[in-house]
């Protein structure tokens, strides 16, 4: 497949404005030589009106059929081969072996919700039957599942140019729930973009989808962008980015007459907290393992531990030491941008200029090279616990050590903390016992505890969480990782008395699907009787 710079929509390839856009590569920092067309307005709702009359067809498409969907799309972007690696590489700055790695990941995720749809559960199936006979009153025969919203706008990240983009999470999850989606180019990945949407278009070809039901934009995420949000026909939103885009789409979606939901992960600074027996026994490993954490992928992981929190003690002492001469042996590497490694730079020095920051180790400031050098703040918990600013999100490869003066202090910054899509634990089985109450506390302020390990790394799977309390995401109710993200785009929909010709299948006295159901109550793959 050739790069041609084009909006896809549906089956079409279109071009009709004048504005352009390239990208950029953060290691050679030379802009690649392609042209990317901004869509214009008319081809914005060219893509909208498609997508939503493709959904009356693809919304009563088999779960079946839309496995299949799935599939071939991975195929697809399998037959993509060494071309798409290579330009992913070139517009990311990320090494082969991680680009390699992550369309697996994203052709996996693919295959998950491929499962998720042939098992068939996740729809939610209930079935109360009629009771006629019932006194003082009968009962209607009530049957409820969930269905699809609509077509779905989905902004590609600029961390993971495959496994969060254009056939990422937030794409499989609303295919497999039968919306179809329109993907909203990140700047960062045009071409990447390009190739695997043109995946993408050819697999809806072969497997007969309808033409709409996926569609790749290009534009200004603050202009085209917020253009798309406002769009009436657009349903629901998934978003992977900063804080400020994320709100910028949600305070949007609150202007519309009528507001869609909008799954906006926005950030995290995952909390960690060493306890002091698991330092006292291994100050100088964990350290070397943080060290690692923090550093990998240049920092820009949305779960990187931003923050650590201890107790004062010579353990922790020996811990800090380690740390940062552990960060300081780093080799600096290529960030994903330019934009993301200048703010990377401003906000470190924006942190180490807050009152009571201690810098214990900043490597040189590689901004004109695209490049991120790691660093080690430290602040006391007394500063902590004051200062909300300390909380801030620095994207990069830099963590803040805040040290407590006493356990109640500790519990004072846990207490203060911001919703986070992590939190972690380091901890012998007596610190776990003895800081019990603590630990409670901690599992109020994230969506995934981890015990004695790093966070950076979320696994595919069926009971995954990725998601978190504001200002993490906008909705802490769900994931965008995992078999459960399906239900973000879906709603449930109650049918009372209807005959069972006009009953989805999922709902059929007969279960045609053969999926697990809740019939009068009870979880069963049994006929209604």
């Amino acid at each position: 497949m050739s790069i041609a710079g084009k909006n896809i929509i549906g089956f079409e390839e279109v071009a009709a404005g004048t504005e352009v856009l390239r990208a950029y590569n953060p290691v050679s920092n030379d802009w690649l030589p392609e042209a990317f067309t901004v869509a214009t307005t008319d081809e914005i709702n060219r893509a909208v009106d498609k997508a939503t009359t493709a959904f009356r067809t693809y919304r009563n498409t088999t779960p079946e059929a839309r496995a299949v969907f799935l599939e071939t799309i991975a195929e697809k972007i399998m037959e993509a081969g060494d071309a798409l690696l290579q330009r992913a590489v070139a517009e990311s700055g990320l090494p082969l072996a991680r680009i390699t790695g992550e369309r697996q990941r994203t052709v996996s995720q693919l295959k998950l919700f491929a499962a998720v749809l042939r098992e068939g559960s996740w729809v939610d199936a209930i079935i109360d039957p009629a009771i006629p006979d019932r006194q003082p009153l009968p009962r209607a025969d009530i049957r409820k599942m969930l269905i699809p919203l609509g077509p779905v706008l989905v902004f590609a990240a600029s961390n993971f140019p495959l496994a969060f983009s254009t056939a990422g999470g937030d794409t499989a999850s609303a295919l497999a729930a039968g919306n179809p989606v329109i993907i909203k180019a990140h700047q960062s990945h045009l071409g990447t973009n390009e190739l695997v949407a043109k995946a993408i278009q050819q697999a809806a070809i072969q497997c007969g989808m309808p033409d709409g039901v996926f569609a790749s934009i290009i534009g200004n995420g603050s202009t085209i962008g917020q253009q798309m949000v406002k769009h009436p026909g657009i349903r629901a939103i998934g978003f992977t980015g900063s804080f400020n885009a994320g709100m910028s789409i949600f305070d949007a979606v609150t202007q519309r007459a009528e507001p869609i939901p909008v799954y906006a992960e926005m950030g995290s600074i995952n909390p960690v907290l060493l306890l002091p027996g698991k330092l006292a026994q291994g100050a100088e490993q964990v350290a070397q393992q943080y060290a690692a954490s923090i550093t990998l992928g240049t920092g820009q992981f949305c779960t990187n531990p931003g923050l650590l929190l201890a107790l004062e003690g010579e353990a922790t002492e020996r811990f800090a030491a380690a740390l940062q001469q552990q960060l300081a042996a780093t080799t600096p590497s290529a960030m994903l941008n330019r934009s993301i490694c200048y703010h990377y730079y401003e906000n470190r020095e924006q942190l180490a200029r807050k009152t009571g920051v201690e810098t214990l180790f900043a490597g040189v400031s590689l901004v004109e090279q695209t490049q991120g050098s790691a660093a080690l703040y430290r602040v006391s918990g007394k500063h902590f616990t004051t200062n909300q600013e300390l909380q801030q999100e620095v994207f990069g490869p830099a963590s803040l050590l805040v040290v407590c003066s006493d356990e109640e202090e500790l519990q004072q910054a846990v207490q203060m903390l911001h919703g986070q899509l992590t939190g972690t634990v380091m901890g012998t089985d007596e610190d776990l016992r003895y800081f019990s109450e603590l630990l409670d506390r901690f599992t109020e302020k994230a969506g995934r505890i981890i015990f004695n390990n790093v966070p950076t790394g979320v696994e595919v799977c069926y009971a995954m969480q990725h998601g978190g309390p504001f200002p993490a995401t906008t909705d802490l109710r769900s994931t965008s990782v995992g078999a459960s993200a399906i239900t973000r785009f879906a709603r449930p929909l109650c049918w009372q008395d209807c005959p069972q010709q006009l009953l989805p299948d999922a709902l059929k006295d007969a279960n045609p699907l053969g999926i697990w159901r809740r019939v009068n109550g009870e979880i069963t793959r049994e006929a209604v009787k």
